[in-house]
């Protein structure tokens, strides 16, 4: 397995990611949908669009974390040199 996927893998990475999608998935949740909401007027399409706005956050801060991580490993590993 990858050193990236590995560290993507993290229970501290994927804490963090998961926090970061919930509170922007339900603030974009909020902006996109809320009227829909309110009404009572979603599609089913509209649950599954839902539910993919989290998936969104979640990369993106995964993505960053698992980056920063192995940067500071990297930039450890040269100091140590």
């Amino acid at each position: 397995m990858s050193v990236w996927l590995q560290t993507a893998m993290r229970p501290e990475v994927f804490k963090r990611s998961r926090r970061v999608a919930l509170l922007v998935g339900t603030i974009l949740v909020a902006i996109n949908y809320f009227d829909r909401i309110f009404t009572g007027d979603l599609l089913p399409i509209d649950y599954i669009k839902m539910l993919m706005t989290y998936g969104v956050p979640f990369c993106v801060s995964t993505h960053a974390s698992v980056n920063a991580i192995l940067e500071q490993q990297k930039v450890m590993k040269n100091e140590q040199m």
